[in-house]
């Protein structure tokens, strides 16, 4: 039975298949059986350039165990980024000042 759980979000980056790299402009985040993968339902994620050819695409299939982990992931490389971002790129510096005001 198919699931229908679908979730589109714009993107911006560039995704790979075989030797080349185009531009994305939308992830495509579904639940639904898996279609390559010799797994049950899965969790998929397509990165696709709706201005090139339908071939434009990057897809993985992924068992909901290894989604959560990789959502952790995503998490905690999110938030040193920020970090990153914020404190030894001084882009936070504004806004500690304007807190201490």
């Amino acid at each position: 039975m198919c699931t229908s759980i679908i979730e589109i979000v714009r993107a911006e980056g560039m995704a790979k298949r075989g030797d080349e790299w185009f531009p994305i402009s939308q992830t495509v985040v579904a639940y639904d059986h898996a279609r390559h993968a010799p797994l049950g339902d899965v969790i998929t994620l397509d990165f696709i350039n709706t201005n090139l050819e339908p071939g434009a695409r990057a897809g993985i299939e992924l068992t909901l165990e290894t989604a959560k982990e990789l959502r952790s992931a995503l998490d905690r490389a999110i938030a040193a980024a920020e970090f990153e971002e914020a404190e030894v790129r001084g882009k936070g510096a504004v806004l500690s000042l304007a807190r201490a005001a």
